[in-house]
């Protein structure tokens, strides 16, 4: 799977701002067979793209509404991270965020492949127009550093969902 796979989505933030940065790919599986994966947070750093993601630490073992939990990450030292889920609609959308108020999401849309077969439009999104830290984010770079974090997950989850559904 080649990284021209990966589309760039324009994307605002609900003021109508671009304080969002966002990403998709086509992946050749069922909205609910992506929409399971990205609901169990121990399977996360499965397709983590940014290399900071450990494992889950705690909390839901599927995400639901409003559900908390606990991941172990690293960026240069280890630390842990409490999330809150903050949009959640099964099978379709699921977005988290921390105490720094910015909010990584999932949208899953139906769609059709190239060859006629069912598959699923994945985009993931980092928006930091509500983030506590805004300016900070962007001074250090962190805005680009989740641009390209996106850039490397969406490959990683296709390929593994498509070994999943290849395999079942």
């Amino acid at each position: 799977m080649a990284d021209s796979d990966v589309v760039v989505e324009q994307r605002t933030d609900a003021k109508g701002g671009t304080d969002v940065v966002a990403r998709s790919i086509v992946v050749a599986s069922s909205p609910a067979a992506i929409f399971e994966v990205l609901a169990q947070p121990a399977r996360h750093s499965e397709f983590d793209g940014s290399g900071t993601v450990k494992g889950r630490l705690r909390g839901a073992e599927r995400l639901a509404p409003e559900a908390t939990f606990g991941m172990r990450m690293r960026i240069g030292l280890p630390y842990t991270i409490k999330n809150t889920v903050v949009a959640f609609e099964e099978g379709r959308t699921i977005a988290w965020r921390h105490v720094g108020r910015h909010v990584w999401r999932y949208d899953l849309e139906p769609t059709e492949l190239a060859d006629g077969r069912p598959g699923t439009k994945v985009t993931e999104s980092f928006d930091w127009s509500t983030s506590l830290i805004k300016k900070g984010l962007e001074v250090a770079g962190m805005t680009r550093g989740n641009t390209t974090s996106i850039e490397k997950t969406l490959p990683r989850l296709k390929a593994l969902i498509e070994s999943e559904t290849s395999s079942s």
